[in-house]
C-alpha cells in the first residue's frame, strides 16, 4: 500500500453553528453533508437551511457539478472557506491525526456499522506497484474532473475524502479499529437526514499511528468511491509540478481517504439499476424479438417488487441474470443470457469477472446489442440509474428525473441487476480493467464536513 499519514486537519469547531453535544462530544449534524455528486440544488437548499455554515456551501459552490462552472463560483467558495477559518467556525489541528470514523446505518431493514480510517495516502497514479499500487474500479468523465478541480486550484483544499478500500485479510487493521473505539466514546458526532450516525475518535499517539500503518502494509487501495477526486488530486499536484519544485512534505503530495477493510462486517454494496426510455421502435415483443438468441426471457408476474426473488430463481447454473420491467404494461421478465461467457466474443482481451458483470452485459448486450440497432435505429438510449426497487417505482410515476439530457423522460424498459460482489472489484482493479461506470453502490457515503485537508 502507498504509504499511510496522519494529517493536520481542518475541523469544525464549537461555534453558534456547532454544539457541544452529550459527553463532551461535538455534534456537527447541522453542518455536514453528503459528497457533492449525490446533491440536487434542492439538496443543497434542505442543508443550507439548517445552517448556512453548512459545509455545502464550500463544497459544491456550483450546480450541477459534473461541468464546469463560472471561476467566479469557485473563488467565491474558497473565500468563504478562508473566512470561516479567520472567524473561528473551523480551525486546523495542531497536531496530526488520524480519525476512526464509524456508521451506523439500516439497509434493507438490517442494521449495519462500519468503519474506517480517515489519513492521508501518497497521491500516486492510478495502476499496480510493488509494495501496493492505487487501483480504479470504474470509468471517468472530463466534466467532474474539471469542476473539482477548479475548486481545488481556488481553496488550496481537499473538502471530501475518497473512499477506499483495502484487504485487510487478517483482520489487524479493523481490530485495531474497535480497540481505539472501545477505549472511550467518540470526539464527534453527527446524524443526518438519511438516518446515518456519523462518530470519529481522534488518533494523535504514535503507537496507534505506527500499528496501523503496519497493518496496511503491502495491501493495494482500491477506489470505492471517488475517482474523479482522486483524478483532481493526481491533476493539481502534476500542475504544481510543472510550475516548480514540490518538497517532498508538500500537502499536495497527500491525498485525504477513508480505508474500509473489505473483511469488516458493514462493508456492503448495493445495486445499481438501468431504467431505459427514448427508443422510437421500442415495444417489450420487439425487445424480444431482438434479443432471441442473446437472452433466455421467462415471465415473472406482474409485482416489480417480487421480482429480484425471481432473479434468484432463475439464476440457476448461470452467473447471470437480469429482471426485466415492461413499464407499459406493468410485466415483468427474468432475462438469463444464451451462453455462460456472453461477452467473450466482443472482448476477448478482458477478465473473465469483467465479462461476467451484470452491468457490463446490460451495457453491451443489452444496450449496445439489442436497444440501440434494433428498436432505436442507432441512436443512443436515454438511462436513469436507481438504487432501489422503489427508486424504479417513482421513476414510473414520474417522481424521479433521468439523465436524459434535458428531453422529456418516459421510461420504457427497466433493467433490475444484482448487486456487484466485492470479489469482482478485487478482480477486475487488479486485472487492470475498468467497469462500466455505475458500477457500484457503496451504502452508505461517507459525510463531507468531518475533516478537511488543506494543501498549503
Amino acid at each position: 500500500m502507498p504509504n499511510v499519514y496522519p494529517f493536520r486537519a481542518v475541523q469544525y469547531v464549537k461555534s453558534n453553528a456547532v454544539k457541544a453535544g452529550a459527553g463532551g462530544t461535538l455534534d456537527v449534524s447541522d453542518v455536514v453533508a453528503p459528497p457533492y455528486d449525490v446533491l440536487d440544488t434542492a439538496g443543497k437548499a434542505a442543508l443550507l437551511a439548517r445552517s448556512d455554515r453548512n459545509v455545502v456551501s464550500i463544497d459544491l459552490p456550483h450546480l450541477p457539478a459534473k461541468e464546469l462552472g463560472p471561476a467566479p463560483e469557485y473563488e467565491g467558495a474558497a473565500g468563504k472557506y478562508r473566512a470561516w477559518l479567520g472567524d473561528g467556525t473551523m480551525a486546523r489541528r495542531e497536531r496530526p491525526a488520524m480519525f476512526v470514523y464509524r456508521e451506523t446505518f439500516e439497509l434493507r431493514g438490517k442494521k449495519h456499522q462500519r468503519t474506517g480510517m480517515a489519513c492521508t495516502i501518497e497521491t500516486r497514479p492510478f495502476g499496480p506497484r510493488a509494495g501496493g499500487g492505487v487501483l480504479p474500479h470504474e470509468e471517468t468523465f472530463s466534466g467532474p474532473k474539471e469542476d473539482r478541480f477548479a475548486l481545488m486550484k481556488a481553496s488550496r483544499a481537499q473538502f471530501s475524502p475518497i473512499f477506499g478500500l483495502h484487504q485487510d485479510d487478517k483482520g489487524a487493521a479493523t481490530a485495531l479499529l474497535k480497540k481505539v473505539m472501545a477505549s472511550r466514546g467518540p470526539d464527534i458526532t453527527a446524524r443526518t437526514g438519511d438516518g446515518l450516525l456519523h462518530e470519529v475518535w481522534t488518533a494523535e499517539d504514535k503507537p496507534t499511528i505506527d500499528a496501523y500503518a503496519a497493518a496496511l502494509k503491502g495491501e493495494d487501495v482500491f477506489i470505492a468511491d471517488g475517482h474523479h477526486r482522486y483524478n483532481t488530486a493526481l491533476n493539481y499536484l502534476k500542475v504544481l509540478e510543472s510550475q516548480g519544485t514540490v518538497p517532498p512534505e508538500h500537502p499536495a503530495r497527500r491525498c485525504m481517504i477513508v480505508l474500509v477493510g473489505m473483511s469488516d462486517p458493514g462493508m456492503v454494496i448495493g445495486p445499481t439499476h438501468r431504467v431505459l426510455a427514448g427508443m422510437s421502435g421500442y415495444s417489450f415483443e420487439a425487445f424480444q424479438k431482438a434479443a432471441a438468441g442473446k437472452l433466455t426471457i421467462n415471465t415473472a408476474g406482474a409485482d416489480l417488487r417480487r421480482l429480484e426473488g425471481a432473479m434468484e430463481s432463475a439464476r440457476g447454473p448461470s452467473l447471470s441474470v437480469l429482471g426485466l420491467y415492461d413499464f407499459a404494461t406493468g410485466r415483468c421478465f427474468t432475462a438469463v443470457p444464451c451462453t455462460s461467457d456472453p461477452l467473450a466474443g466482443q472482448f476477448p482481451g478482458k477478465v473473465r469477472a469483467w465479462r461476467q458483470l451484470d452491468v457490463a452485459i446490460v451495457q453491451y448486450l443489452v444496450v449496445e446489442g439489442v436497444c440501440q440497432p434494433a428498436l432505436n435505429g442507432g441512436e443512443a438510449v436515454q438511462w436513469a440509474f436507481p438504487h432501489s426497487i422503489e427508486e424504479v417505482v417513482e421513476i414510473g410515476e414520474g417522481k424521479e428525473k433521468g439523465s436524459g439530457g434535458g428531453k422529456a423522460f418516459s421510461p420504457q424498459l427497466g433493467v433490475i441487476v444484482r448487486p456487484t460482489p466485492l470479489e469482482a472489484v478485487r478482480a477486475v482493479s487488479r486485472a487492470g480493467e475498468l467497469m462500466p461506470q455505475k458500477s457500484t453502490f457503496f451504502y452508505p457515503k461517507l459525510a463531507t464536513g468531518l475533516f478537511i485537508n488543506p494543501l498549503e
